[in-house]
């Protein structure tokens, strides 16, 4: 079975930091980065991969938010440092799996001022 089971989320107070991973059921998932959505709001990139070793950030996590992946247990974490009430969200990784993309359930990431 397909399935992306995130990890992570909750309430923080602002400045704080917070780790989200996502980890794929199956080894040939291609877990590609996290997105976030908020109310009324179309979901938007975070960070994602580009290619094999780059990586591409939304400006407003530049120099706050970093990915990375662990291969061998086909993980994909966010490193969120400085948070800022505008992060809050639901997050949602992305993968791609035979030519689809699936997403993850979604965790929320709440930031109190």
């Amino acid at each position: 079975q397909v399935q992306l089971m995130e990890s992570g989320g909750g309430l923080v107070q602002a400045g704080e930091s917070m780790r989200l991973s996502c980890t794929g059921s199956r080894s040939d998932i291609n877990i590609v980065g996290w997105y976030r959505q908020t109310p009324g709001m179309e979901r938007e990139l975070v960070a994602s991969w580009t290619d094999r070793y780059s990586t591409t950030y939304a400006d407003s996590v530049k120099g706050r938010f970093t990915l990375s992946r662990d291969k061998y247990k086909n993980t994909v974490s966010l490193q969120m440092n400085r948070l800022e009430p505008e992060d809050t969200a639901v997050y949602y990784c992305k993968a791609r799996f035979a030519g689809r993309v699936k997403w993850g359930q979604g965790t929320q990431v709440t930031v109190s001022s």
